[in-house]
């Protein structure tokens, strides 16, 4: 490595030691990924996929076969009934909101499980923001969370109090831009039971970006209704250029697929174009993608647990989702601590990311993400508020070695500032 970067030793050493100290860990994410990798093949296999499947289609896309198999593939391999993938999702957000304004109508309540949702769905539900935009606000639908308990586990009383009157049960499996801890699939499972218990006929839907195939099971396999997500992240396998996935119960994806494209229409058009090749195949490498981009999280942990800062989860933590939080307790820190992983990245090397208003947010934010394909957060990346706790979001690493050494210029960056400290 000392041949093409300038990493101090002290800091290579310091990365050795990270290294056995997440070898069991990276044991546990292998022996995942190998499961998850044989569901994905299985499922490839059982719905005949062909060269056909890979080609595209124009206009309005009728009896796309490649369209329509990607579907079922993705229905398989997550253990639901049927699934909605299509490359004009742009981003999570918009799968996550075109599932609420698909299932939801005027009156109904929808009631957040695991606390304050993430900041970009704020506007969507109408809990920032001017009013008349669109919110589901705007149309009549009545919002509610749970708060979760001091230790940011899910207050499972109180889950099964509010759940009553609720239409839709939403789940935020990944911390976002706070310090809880993400859910696991167990724990995802204890959620649901205490939302049925209070409602029987509630609607599960849970936001699953960042987790897939992080574990063996899909929220959707412990009884979810709906799990969506992005192609930029897990599913994507850091070769789908853009696009989005909704998975579930068949008569809910319908209304979803309705709200997307247009009622009576549904799933039955929509142009493919040149897309189906790299959908197939990204979902085809993911589980091998998320093995590297948990190890390069471990590592990262590990090595700034060594340098003295807390992070969550900690190395030895076993994951449910591939994002980690550095706690660098400062402004200046969190800005070089990006700024080091855009110097390690294979794209934009050269810049240096700045704070900024970022759509969506209600603070500045920094993103580091020299990647390859733009803002795909399965690729090395960092970003931040700029707030307290003043922590950097990691995810990401498409390769194992490259992740590493992304994770040694950010401590090397620290280093060069003398904002860090090697005895």
């Amino acid at each position: 490595m000392t041949e093409f970067f300038d990493i101090d030793q002290r800091l290579l050493r310091l990365a050795g030691m990270a290294e056995e100290r997440a070898e069991k860990s990276f044991g546990r994410i292998s022996e995942t990924a190998e499961y998850n990798s044989a569901k994905v093949l299985n499922a490839f296999i059982e719905n005949k996929v062909g060269e056909p499947c890979l080609k595209g289609t124009t206009g309005y896309g009728y009896d796309d076969m490649g369209r329509d198999t990607l579907d079922r593939v993705y229905a398989m391999a997550f253990g639901a009934e049927d699934a909605l993938v299509r490359h004009n999702f742009v981003n999570g957000t918009h799968t996550l909101s075109t599932a609420l304004f698909g299932v939801l109508r005027p009156n109904d309540t929808l009631l957040s499980l695991t606390g304050a949702p993430y900041d970009t769905m704020e506007e969507i539900i109408g809990i920032r923001g001017d009013s008349g935009r669109g919110s589901l606000k705007d149309f009549g639908i009545r919002y509610e969370q749970c708060e979760l308990l001091d230790d940011g586990t899910p207050d499972l009383d109180m889950i099964r109090k509010k759940s009553k009157d609720a239409k839709v049960g939403y789940i935020q499996r990944s911390r976002g831009y706070s310090l809880r801890p993400s859910f696991t699939i167990e724990v995802i499972e204890r959620i649901i039971k205490a939302a049925r218990e209070g409602n029987p006929d509630i609607i599960i839907m849970v936001d699953n970006c960042y987790g897939e195939f992080v574990e063996k099971k899909e929220p959707t396999q412990v009884g979810a209704d709906l799990i969506m997500g992005s192609l930029i992240k897990n599913p994507g396998g850091a070769i789908a250029s853009t696009g989005g996935y909704i998975c579930g119960k068949k008569a809910l994806v319908e209304m979803c697929a309705d709200r997307l494209t247009c009622v009576g229409m549904g799933k039955e058009v929509g142009a493919t174009l040149g897309t189906n090749r790299e959908m197939y195949m990204g979902f085809f490498m993911a589980p091998a993608v998320v093995e590297s981009a948990l190890k390069t999280s471990v590592f990262a942990c590990a090595l700034f647990e060594l340098l003295g800062f807390k992070t969550y989860p900690s190395s030895t933590d076993e994951r449910t989702d591939i994002i980690a939080s550095i706690c660098l307790e400062n402004e200046e820190r969190l800005t070089a601590f990006c700024q080091g992983i855009q110097k390690g990245s294979p794209v934009d090397s050269y810049c240096a990311p700045e704070a900024w208003d970022m759509p969506g947010y209600d603070s500045k934010v920094i993103m580091a993400a020299g990647a390859f394909t733009m803002g795909a957060s399965i690729e090395l990346s960092a970003d931040a508020p700029i707030r307290e706790p003043f922590a950097a979001w990691l995810q990401g690493g498409i390769t194992y070695p490259t992740g590493k050494i992304g994770i040694l210029h950010a401590a090397q960056e620290l280093l060069n500032r003398g904002l860090l400290s090697l005895t």
